[in-house]
């Protein structure tokens, strides 16, 4: 009997396999960061399976890390986000284009303007996932010389999501009337402007682009903090989450629903997502030889350098050899700074160890068959550790292809994932509704 829930799927891509060691991996393309017609055969492959969307990550600086670690990296340039979806929406017809744009480091006007354009752009498939921005290296690309206090930056970013949603809601659904006999274009008693003044942002408005397709973009969220689960609880659509565990995705899961239901939001208009690195292989046996080899891949420099990062302290002073020892609070993402903490002591790892396991990918790893890919999937979605995954590929085109041939045809018998789209925008595939204009009633259209 097929499942009556269905698993949600995105691509999480920066454009490429998060995956340190995924550009010296045999077959993989060394230069699909940077060139466009391999991007673009990427999420074609990714369309062909009905994957509900590409979710391109960015960041504003390059990542914290020595210059040695640096140099060996795949994963500390890409394109602008915008920029490549852009192009990739002229290339694709349903699956969903979410870029990263951060709360601390841009405008709500420049946000609200560049979404709306997107999702134009693409007919209705864009979506917003909204960060405040960990690395303090940013901070100095900005003309500042400090980072912003972390409940400071999920503050700002509560004020700012409130002023692009404003910014979106500018016109009403019918406002634009082009009436070539009378001249008139738009209908100015349809346009409201914000005029907001808050204590982080002043922003008067209107943004001067037609109200997006969807309404709003589809608004995605990663934190998962104390501050970071209410602002997801507050506001998101869709949360990209790092479990670690299925218990822990289940606490999470329960955790940010019910904090919903308590705000009067229905939480089935949330869909959470945690990341999954997932690696295929025709015996469960091959899978974990896959993955063995592209771990040996990743340089010490940069594992250790990957650690420093999720602790928010230069890992390399400690023994190698030795245990984590205890780290002092720091101003880093506290979320990722936890669970890295949590798993050296779960698995007793050394620091050299967790360091190695961190400088491939050391979050939630499904290594095994097609099967048993599936069977895994399939207990978090109906035990409510989650609405789907946020999947990562270890290297492509070859990740992504395994995935796509063998794992997605089983999810499909299987009766949790679609055969064909439901819909044409990211809303309608998500099950998500289109939000009310906040300014204007829904008026019938003109004639």
């Amino acid at each position: 009997m097929a499942s009556t829930k269905q698993l949600r799927l995105g691509a999480f891509m920066r454009p490429v396999s998060i995956h340190t060691g995924a550009w010296r991996y045999p077959g993989a393309w060394r230069d699909a960061n940077f060139n466009l017609p391999r991007l673009t055969q990427l999420i074609k492959t990714l369309e062909r399976g009905c994957f509900d969307a590409f979710f391109m990550a960015d960041h504003l600086a390059l990542l914290n890390m020595p210059v040695e670690a640096l140099k060996r990296s795949h994963t500390v340039t890409s394109f602008e986000p915008f920029t490549l979806l852009s192009a990739l929406s002229q290339h694709t017809t349903h699956i969903g284009l979410v870029a990263t744009a951060s709360t601390t480091f841009d405008e709500p006007f420049h946000i609200a303007r560049r979404f709306a354009s997107l999702d134009h752009l693409s007919q209705g498939r864009a979506g917003w996932n909204i960060v405040t921005t960990s690395n303090p290296d940013a901070a100095l690309n900005f003309g500042r010389d400090d980072h912003m206090e972390h409940d400071e930056r999920y503050a700002r970013a509560r004020e700012f999501y409130d002023v692009v949603t404003g910014l979106w809601d500018s016109w009403a659904d019918d406002a634009f009337i082009r009436d070539a006999d009378s001249g008139l274009f738009f209908d100015t008693d349809r346009l409201h402007v914000l005029d907001h003044k808050g204590k982080h942002l002043s922003v008067r408005g209107p943004l001067h682009i037609a109200r997006p397709v969807q309404g709003w973009p589809v608004i995605v969220q990663a934190g998962a903090s104390e501050a970071g689960r209410q602002l997801a609880a507050e506001t998101a659509e869709v949360v990209f989450a790092g479990a670690g565990t299925l218990a822990n995705a289940q606490a999470f899961y329960a955790d940010v629903k019910g904090r919903m239901r308590r705000l009067g939001r229905d939480p089935d208009h949330l869909k959470i997502l945690p990341g999954a690195f997932v690696v295929v292989g025709d015996t469960v046996e091959e899978a974990h030889a896959i993955r063995t080899r592209l771990d040996s891949l990743v340089h010490y420099d940069s594992a250790i350098a990957s650690l420093s990062i999720a602790l928010g302290h230069d890992a390399s002073l400690f023994d190698p050899d030795g245990p984590l020892p205890e780290i002092p609070p720091t101003n880093a993402s506290q979320s990722s700074r936890e669970r890295v903490i949590d798993l050296a002591l779960r698995e007793g790892l050394t620091v050299r160890q967790l360091a190695q396991r961190l400088g491939g990918y050391g979050g939630q790893a499904f290594v095994g068959t097609a099967q048993t890919i599936a069977d895994e999937m399939q207990e978090w979605l109906e035990t409510e550790g989650c609405d789907g995954f946020n999947v990562m590929f270890p290297w492509l085109p070859g990740g992504l292809d395994d995935f796509v041939d063998k794992v997605v045809p089983e999810l499909q018998r299987r009766g949790i994932f679609r055969t064909a789209y439901e819909g044409r925008t990211l809303r309608e595939n998500l099950g998500l509704p289109r939000p009310g204009n906040r300014f204007f009633e829904s008026q019938p259209a003109r004639e």
